[in-house]
């Protein structure tokens, strides 16, 4: 006998929002600092669309939020019109270091960039509910886009879900073994083992 979906799905946040101490939806988000370490494929790179807040330490005048242009740059003060489109937020801190260096006599201030990735896009196909493309204005694992779709229907493959993501002009594709996040008496040591990879701007999820 069969769990209905929606039921599986709200067994799998409810383990989450109990593994990470915080609601699923906020999850992402107070994590997104430490996902600037995090290996390559966990790596947030700029889109079109994203919202930059830019600090440049102790001058109030450098201080600003920027959109990512359609064409993927930004223009800011002193340094002008650059790309980011594609960059790491560390890549740009540098491009505008580099770009303040000659207006300091010693070192340039620290600069920090932070992300509202307000151009993430992804798409969810399959065995879903509801699948489409989604453009949720925040960081989202795995699980949290299954769940933007509706969750998955009682046919679907939990073992088999799969992500196939753009590098460049490379395609790779990541396997993702949900299915223990979604049975009954689902734990936070199931959590933990679960691969719930972030998702990236141009994925799309498979759950055949």
């Amino acid at each position: 006998m069969h769990m209905p979906a929606k039921q599986y799905l709200y067994a799998a946040l409810a383990a989450l929002t109990a593994f990470f101490g915080a609601p699923a939806a906020t999850m992402a988000q107070e994590q997104a600092p430490v996902a600037e370490a995090a290996p390559q494929e966990s790596a947030y790179r700029i889109n079109a669309g994203d919202s930059l807040e830019i600090y440049v330490w102790g001058e109030e005048r450098l201080q600003r939020t920027v959109n990512v242009l359609p064409d993927g740059t930004i223009a800011f003060p002193l340094v002008g019109q650059f790309r980011v489109q594609g960059l790491l937020p560390q890549q740009v801190e540098e491009r505008i270091r580099a770009g303040l260096r000659d207006q300091y006599r010693g070192e340039v201030p620290q600069i920090t960039v932070s992300v509202a990735p307000t151009g993430l896009q992804f798409s969810v196909m399959g065995r879903v509910q509801s699948p489409g493309s989604f453009q949720p204005g925040r960081y989202v694992n795995v699980l949290e886009a299954l769940s933007l779709a509706g969750g998955p229907n009682e046919f679907a493959d939990l073992d088999n879900v799969v992500i196939i993501r753009k590098a460049g002009d490379a395609v790779r594709t990541l396997r993702v073994r949900m299915a223990p996040l979604f049975r009954s008496g689902v734990s936070t040591s199931d959590v933990q083992r679960a691969n719930l990879i972030r998702i990236e701007s141009g994925d799309t999820v498979i759950v055949p």
